[in-house]
């Protein structure tokens, strides 16, 4: 089947987070909603937030397990199971407790399905476009903010409780989608392989490259050759234990690189603008009516900006970027424009406050621009770079224990940014926005030192970038074992 069935795999597997996301941070303005709930302050609306990421944190942890023993398919149709349940307590909450509750659980959801979707679309792509398929996973995340954003906007025009119980409830159908829709994608070659299921995982490998062609036929069955010896040199040696991913300095670093750029990526401040967009134009001066609609616009600027085409290479940004111009470069041409984005936007408010309905409307429009700078320079940076290099650098006997570590630092920093940058932006203004731009330029001097490049290289080829501390002999003795245990079946 070939590229079509790699996209399309990659693309259908991003459902699971589609809404769940940005539909929050409409939610958070309704009227209804604030009646309902008696007014929520800013430390409960964080709250509601940061409960939410706080599940995200613990179903990672759950999804390293879960995705050793049941595999990186069922993991996902758990998830999405679990997606079900906590949306619909959201939906049908009648106090904040039954709310709060809905939230952790939606949470766990997405926590699962933020550490398995990029697993599984990394262990089924091909190296010189596997960044272009694990970066579809943003995309999706992308077009799941601007339809979010979208539904906010005209929910907000309904009555009653409708208008905040509707775009809550429509969170249930993408989770819907991909519990059905998943059971008839392949498992991971790469797994089936770890538990001898090596003809199912031969046949899955031929699927995903295409037969059509001998070239692509022969292509798939040395990418098999090189997975099959490598994998069962790695299950013959290594044990799973979380202790393995800093058992050796080769280790360390792969840990240290996966969990610090998906670190990074809370560090640029985007979440803060997707789930506090409104309060953020507020305090440009912008009114109530015009909050809604600047944040659906603003949702649709990054994933325009990557499915844009460059005529002179029939790429889109996320393949020119990641396959072509590497992992280390937009991460650093992102983190070095959000401190001058930042750093634009601070002054702005700064110097221009909206006083007694006087509004510099100069000014406002700049700081708006500087905003949806921000979302274009994530999309083209950390936004699809962080998941795909997160999970792209560990063996695999590590891969899922690895990804979930890595997965768990994200969410753990996104809970803590959730839940402070209410009380920030309430109490300190433009002065919170200072916190940013400090992160991002430690970002910037940390990647450029001390990250490698990874674009092209197979999973298997990751140990070379690396440096692992195995001895020759005892990798040589592993990949002859593993050669001999494949002749033999053939």
């Amino acid at each position: 089947m070939g590229l079509p069935y790699n996209i399309f795999i990659a693309a259908f597997c991003s459902l699971g987070s589609f809404l769940f996301g940005g539909i929050i941070a409409s939610v958070l303005t309704f009227d209804a909603f604030k009646s309902h709930f008696n007014n929520p302050s800013p430390s409960l609306t964080g709250a509601v937030v940061s409960t939410f990421n706080g599940g995200c944190f613990f179903g990672a942890l759950a999804a390293g397990w879960l995705n050793d023993k049941l595999g990186r398919k069922r993991t996902v149709q758990v998830g999405s199971v679990i997606g079900l349940w906590g949306c619909a307590m959201q939906t049908g909450a009648d106090n904040i407790g039954t709310l709060l509750a809905g939230r952790i659980i939606g949470g766990f959801s997405i926590g699962m399905l933020s550490m398995s979707v990029p697993l599984y679309n990394t262990e089924i792509s091909p190296p010189k476009i596997r960044g272009f398929l694990v970066g579809l996973a943003q995309q999706m995340i992308g077009i799941g903010f601007i339809v979010a954003n979208w539904v906010g906007y005209g929910s907000q025009y309904l009555s009653g409780n409708t208008q905040w119980r509707l775009p809550l409830a429509l969170q249930m159908l993408p989770a819907f989608l991909l519990f059905v829709g998943i059971h008839f994608l392949p498992f991971s070659p790469r797994w089936l392989l770890e538990v001898g299921r090596d003809d199912e995982a031969k046949q899955v490998v031929l699927r995903l490259h295409g037969t059509n062609t001998p070239n692509k036929r022969k292509s798939a069955e040395q990418e098999y050759v090189l997975m099959y010896d490598n994998i069962k040199a790695e299950v013959s040696t290594r044990a799973r234990r979380y202790s393995d991913l800093w058992a050796t300095r080769a280790m360390l670093n792969r840990t240290l690189v996966s969990v610090g750029v998906q670190v990074f990526g809370q560090f640029t401040g985007i979440n803060v603008i997707n789930y506090y967009g409104p309060t953020m134009y507020a305090s440009l001066g912008i009114d109530k009516g015009r909050l809604l609609l600047i944040q659906g616009i603003y949702g649709a600027v990054g994933p325009i900006t990557n499915i844009m085409r460059i005529p002179a290479y029939e790429f889109s940004f996320i393949t020119l970027i990641l396959d072509t111009v590497g992992r280390r470069k937009p991460l650093m041409f992102g983190a070095a424009s959000l401190v001058a984005l930042f750093s634009v936007l601070a002054a702005i408010i700064a110097s221009y406050p909206p006083e007694d309905g006087m509004t510099n409307f100069a000014a406002q429009r700049a700081g708006i621009a500087m905003i949806f700078l921000m979302s274009i320079v994530f999309s083209l940076s950390f936004g699809p770079v962080s998941w795909v290099l997160a999970s792209e650098v560990f063996p695999t006997q590590t891969r899922a224990l690895g990804t979930s570590v890595a997965t768990c630092a994200n969410w753990a920093f996104n809970v803590m940014l959730s839940e402070v940058s209410p009380i920030g932006m309430a109490n300190i203004g433009w002065k919170f926005y200072i916190l940013f731009i400090v992160l991002n330029t430690i970002d910037f001097l940390v990647i450029a030192l001390f990250f490698p490049e990874t674009k092209g290289r197979s999973l298997e080829e990751m140990a070379e970038v690396f440096g692992d501390a195995r001895s020759p002999q005892a990798l040589d003795e592993a990949h002859e074992k593993a050669a001999n245990d494949r002749d033999e079946l053939a």
